[in-house]
């Protein structure tokens, strides 16, 4: 069994990325293109981020690619809710709400491994 599939975090990203890349293509349809080439781009760098994380040399270097991984959370949480504003956008909650828990999980993830970077001084 690969990485991919015994972890949570990792199964969610990916699922996301698969999701946003849809949601980008139907907004590259309807000619929204920065909002789509902006979501395109943070939505799959959080997967990106949390899959380096997975081979960290350190535990310092998985906390930085995971801290990186919640702030692309946070910009796709963003552009998100733009197109939930903003008149004229196809959109469906469901999106956000993927963020969310990613955030989420990324969020204990960080606690956690603050407490173990901390335990092991």
């Amino acid at each position: 069994m690969g990485i991919k599939e015994q972890n949570i975090i990792v199964q969610k990203t990916i699922h996301l990325s698969l999701e946003m890349i849809c949601y980008c293509d139907i907004l590259y349809e309807e000619r929204k293109f920065v909002v789509a080439n902006q979501l395109l781009k943070s939505s799959t760098s959080i997967g990106a981020n949390v899959m380096e994380a997975q081979h960290a040399e350190s535990s310092g270097d998985f906390l930085h690619k995971i801290k990186i991984a919640a702030k692309e959370a946070s910009e796709t949480y963003y552009w998100l809710n733009l197109c939930e504003k903003s008149k004229g956008y196809k959109y469906e909650i469901r999106y956000q709400k993927y963020v969310e828990d990613i955030l989420n999980i990324l969020s204990r993830i960080i606690i956690s491994t603050k407490q173990k970077i901390r335990n092991s001084v």
